[in-house]
């Protein structure tokens, strides 16, 4: 096998041209291929915003459902309030009220897991939001960096 030198010394650069790539560079094809992982990072952020709005909504459903049971149990314990006097066994009332008032109890901790868990929720997608935003800073001072360098 025959050893030539193609060292950099022997060839000619000033012939060479490469059209492609100026023409491209020219028409703008740097600043187009970022295009789409911005408009991607765009919408990424925006069904995250979409997400928050949606848990938000879906935490107050659920409070609100809560309060009105307890609101239900509430007024039917107050209805029969006066219950007991004649056929009804006293102790048996009084433990199918002590039982309501649990289930109260029950859904006020619900409630209150539901706020924190919707808390929680809202955090991680806040956190992954704050997290597309950079990167699509991050695309964007380089986009406008290179368009810049371009119009140099």
């Amino acid at each position: 096998m025959e050893q030539k030198d193609i060292s950099l010394m022997n060839l000619d650069f000033s012939r060479m041209k490469n059209p492609e790539i100026a023409g491209n560079m020219l028409n703008g094809a740097i600043p187009e291929m970022g295009k789409e992982k911005l408009a991607s990072l765009k919408q990424a952020i925006s069904e995250i915003k979409d997400s928050v709005k949606e848990r938000e909504e879906l935490s107050r459903k659920n409070f609100q459902e809560g309060e009105k049971i307890k609101t239900e149990i509430n007024n039917f314990l107050i209805e029969n309030e006066t219950l007991g006097v004649g056929d009804i066994d006293p102790r048996e009332l009084l433990k199918e009220k002590n039982e309501l008032r649990k289930k109260k109890m029950d859904i006020s901790e619900m409630q209150l897991n539901e706020k924190i868990g919707c808390w929680r929720d809202i955090a991680q997608l806040k956190k992954e939001m704050r997290e597309y935003e950079r990167e699509l800073n991050d695309k964007q001072e380089r986009a406008t960096f290179l368009n810049s360098l371009m119009e140099q």
